[in-house]
């Protein structure tokens, strides 16, 4: 199993390439079983999520085909993947596949809008908190779905077609409205989508459906209404850029000071964490590239955050805001609102010297932490990469185990921040 290891104390200066949102991607190449045409996504990231996706995806009759890289393409450009769902071959979701990643158990709404059937387990994914089905379950209900639970595995069914509807969740669901869009879509009849979530990548699903035909209005915003079609076609569509993975190295610029242009994000993507750090005393510029993150040598200040659902300051970046507040000038609050069970690093960050304690759904950073390099375990995809965070800045060297965690959600890391100074390198296999 692959490990990376980690020297503390280099300044981060040049430019990291951002690549497109796993989070936009996996419903992207989900939506692709609502047409018999083609659908061709551009700046696809290089993730075991989407490969493993693809594999899923391949089991209900689904082409997938990976184009070849093209002069000037670094390693870390996105790829373009072309699919192809001509023809549904099994509307079964197997427990083997979807256990290993949460975000497939929505083939459940294009299968059912487009077949009037589908059968698939229940997921398995990160071990950070329960995450329920029911609201998704619920969407599809008020669209005409017949649901039930047998033998660990969701059998739902609408054999004369899905219908339109009023879907009001009583909180907000990224999960949720992703399934509603693409189940609506193909309903007869108008829905109403209330509360629904505003996030990018919500946003983003929306366009590229409205390119196959779709007719939405309001996506990102709290209300989107969606009148069905009977049919989609293919389309064309440019992957938005990540901004988890960009909020992710403008905390790691902030921890080990530099200057780093992070090539591609937008601002408007990630504005409250960009705010966060402007607060902490780092310096954000919109660039016409991207967006450069510079810390010249002026103090970290201390800085409380709350977790809130889009445009709020994502739950993804609050591990990684705690490795960052542990070099701060005096302490500071993270409150976790969105998941329950989210502070797993906590005890791994204790390990490099960080003084963390919780209460409940808050942790307390004591700033101005001494951190030091030790074997530490990854526990989830966010927390892995706040571990590296840590050791960026530690002393001596941070050995962190488990990274396929990380290979789940940011490609190429360890190139991309060594590319810009960090003493970073993977080990290969049991050493």
């Amino acid at each position: 199993m692959d490990r990376i290891r980690i020297g503390g104390g280099r300044r981060l200066e040049g430019i990291i390439p951002i690549s497109g949102a796993k989070n936009a991607a996996l419903p992207l190449m989900i939506a692709s079983i609502l047409s018999r045409e083609t659908l061709t996504l551009h700046n696809v990231p290089r993730l075991s999520d989407v490969r493993l996706l693809m594999r899923i995806l391949g089991n209900h009759g689904v082409d997938a085909a990976i184009s070849g890289k093209r002069i000037g393409q670094s390693e870390e450009s996105g790829e373009t993947i072309t699919l192809s769902a001509r023809d549904i071959v099994d509307t079964t979701a197997p427990y083997e596949l979807v256990s290993r990643m949460r975000a497939s158990f929505w083939v459940v709404a294009p299968l059912l809008a487009r077949m009037g059937e589908a059968r698939v387990s229940l997921p398995g994914g990160c071990a950070i908190g329960t995450r329920p089905v029911d609201l998704l379950l619920m969407a599809l209900e008020k669209l005409g779905a017949q649901i039930e639970i047998d033998a660990g595995y969701v059998v739902a069914k609408a054999p004369r077609g899905l219908r339109g509807g009023e879907i009001d969740f009583p909180k907000v669901t990224v999960g949720g409205t992703h399934i509603a869009l693409m189940a609506a879509s193909l309903a007869r009849g108008t829905t109403v989508i209330k509360n629904a979530a505003r996030e990018p990548e919500v946003a983003d699903l929306a366009d590229c459906l409205i390119k196959m035909g779709a007719r939405i209005e309001g996506a990102g915003t709290s209300e989107i209404v969606i009148d069905g079609v009977s049919r989609l076609d293919g389309a064309h569509h440019h992957v938005l850029p990540d901004r988890i993975e960009t909020g992710t190295y403008a905390m790691a610029v902030a921890m080990t000071g530099g200057n780093v242009l992070l090539e591609g994000a937008r601002r408007d993507l990630l504005s409250s964490a960009f705010d966060v750090l402007e607060k902490a005393g780092v310096t954000v510029l919109e660039e016409k590239n991207g967006v450069r993150i510079i810390r010249e040598g002026t103090p970290l200040l201390p800085v409380d955050v709350t977790t809130e659902p889009f445009p709020g300051f994502p739950t993804d970046l609050q591990a990684q805001f705690m490795a960052l507040m542990t070099r701060a000038n005096g302490d500071s609050m993270v409150h976790e609102t969105i998941f329950e069970n989210r502070f797993m690093h906590v005890q791994e960050l204790a390990r490099l010297g960080a003084r963390i304690s919780l209460d409940g759904d808050k942790a307390f950073i004591k700033g101005n932490s001494r951190l030091t390099g030790a074997p530490v375990m990854a526990t989830d995809l966010r927390a892995s990469v706040s571990l590296v965070i840590a050791g960026l800045a530690a002393e001596g060297d941070t050995l962190v185990n488990r990274v396929y965690h990380l290979d789940r959600g940011f490609e190429a890391l360890e190139k991309k921040l060594g590319r810009c100074g960090a003493d970073i390198e993977r080990i290969s296999g049991e050493k």
